[in-house]
């Protein structure tokens, strides 16, 4: 779908010089012409008198010698002084307008004026045929509308186009949605944007490989980041039996533990290029394998005691089920709500960098004594914490609470979640002194707290900053 324009030569007869002009133009090369005659005379002249003196003079050598010096110091001069006013010296002015010519004005109207403008972002399905694309641009110049980004997804009867575009605020949603439809355009989605959505699409991409390849974790983050709201859900062992690829609002990934994600939007079909993006990314995670930064900090308790907050992954289990052994049935059974014998065979999942970041606490001698979990479930996150009994209420808890929460504010995630047991007063104590807003759901004895982190009345710390325990 290629627009072009043959453009044909114009006469502007603001261009062409009256009779006056000519006139000055001839009286102009003839003083130029006898300035250059007298200027030939006075060389040839010049050239004579050093002949002769050169012949007949007794010091004709050093006269010729002295001469050839001076001309190469002269050339050198002129040299470096055109250079130097090349490069430094101030711009020529610009060429007069012509005489009756309009001044030039400042850009003005809906299209420069960013405060009285929208900013959409439209999709639509086109005909690959030519001039399609050119009749929806068309269309939204005709009303204003500045195409501010676009990018086309090949289908293979036609063609998804996506704008970026700054329309004026009296174009509503439905104005546009007409527009783009009048032009030819079918299958419209048109919603809010803004500026974080204006960035280059390989930049994008490009920053969140790296992101993914820093750390695991970060793989559902960069899909989220990548297609905007969507649903993503991972079903364990599932890649063999699922099929790959996309089917309409939803699209099916395999990763490398054998498990299948699904990605779902509701509100935009996938199309196969977005599919490839996706799949790009999962294959580097898949050649990258299992990695977790290595990020600590140090924290000091009350008691003196210096501990090393850190992240955890597979090589930790030992240790965490140590500290498991250590703790209470009642401790486990808060964490867990399920039967005590079986809180061993959770660590698998949770310290996988996959679904999610595993925060641990541990001691000068390398002994865990607390985990904290962050799992990305679709736009929120769950977190659960576990301190060993000989080490609760010395600020543990909310400490790892605190770096998990920040980890989910800069993945992108502003909700997160914590499922208890009604009677665990210590994680709802936890979860109030976040001084962000919560939600509460129960439902037979299972408690659900939502805290909103972007409306936190204070500000979250560095995930990663050492700071002292409360």
């Amino acid at each position: 779908m290629e627009h072009t324009e043959q453009l044909t030569p114009t006469t502007d007869p603001t261009t062409t010089p009256s009779r006056a002009q000519r006139r000055g133009l001839r009286t102009h090369r003839w003083r130029r012409d006898a300035v250059e005659l007298s200027a030939v005379f006075l060389s040839v002249t010049a050239a004579d008198l050093v002949a002769k003196l050169v012949v007949h003079g007794p010091d004709g050598p050093a006269v010729l010698g002295v001469s050839a010096v001076a001309l190469l110091a002269t050339a050198l001069f002129h040299t470096w002084w055109a250079h130097r006013h090349q490069l430094h010296g101030p711009p020529a002015p610009d060429a007069p307008a012509p005489p009756g010519a309009p001044e030039a004005e400042p850009l003005r109207g809906p299209l420069h004026d960013f405060e009285g403008s929208t900013l959409w972002r439209v999709r639509t399905t086109v005909q690959d045929s030519p001039g399609s694309l050119a009749r929806v641009c068309a269309a939204l110049a005709g009303r204003q509308v500045n195409i501010v980004s676009m990018q086309s997804h090949p289908l293979p009867t036609g063609a998804v186009d996506e704008f970026f575009v700054r329309a004026p605020r009296s174009l509503t949603r439905a104005d546009l949605t007409a527009l783009v439809a009048g032009a030819g355009g079918h299958d419209i989605w048109t919603g809010p944007a803004d500026a974080h959505d204006l960035v280059d699409v390989p930049t994008h991409v490009l920053a969140l490989a790296t992101r993914t390849a820093l750390d695991a974790a970060e793989l559902p983050i960069a899909l989220r980041q990548l297609f905007g709201q969507c649903s993503i859900r991972q079903y364990p062992g599932a890649a063999a039996r699922g099929t790959a690829g996309v089917d309409g609002h939803v699209m099916r990934l395999p990763v490398p533990s054998g498990d299948l994600v699904e990605l779902t939007r509701p509100q935009l079909p996938f199309t196969p290029t977005e599919f490839a993006r996706a799949q790009a990314l999962v294959e580097l995670d898949t050649l990258l394998g299992p990695r977790v930064p290595d990020v600590r900090a140090q924290l000091s308790v009350p008691a003196g005691a210096e501990l090393t907050v850190r992240r955890a992954d597979a090589d930790d289990k030992a240790a965490a089920l140590a500290m498991h052994h250590r703790c209470s049935p009642e401790t486990l059974r808060k964490r867990y709500h399920g039967p005590v014998r079986d809180a061993d065979r959770y660590l698998d999942h949770l310290l996988d960098a996959r679904h999610g970041q595993a925060l641990t606490v541990e001691t000068a001698d390398g002994r865990i004594v607390a985990l904290g979990h962050l799992m990305w479930d679709d736009d929120s996150a769950e977190v659960a914490v576990l301190v060993e009994d000989a080490w609760q209420r010395r600020g543990l808890g909310l400490d790892l609470m605190r770096r998990m929460s920040a980890l989910a504010l800069e993945a992108g995630v502003e909700t997160v979640y914590a499922v208890t047991q009604s009677s665990n007063t210590g994680l709802i104590a936890t979860m109030r002194r976040l001084a962000a807003p919560l939600d509460y759901e129960v439902d037979e004895g299972t408690l659900v707290i939502t805290a909103h982190l972007a409306e936190a009345a204070e500000e979250l710390p560095v995930p990663w900053q050492t700071r002292p325990g409360r």
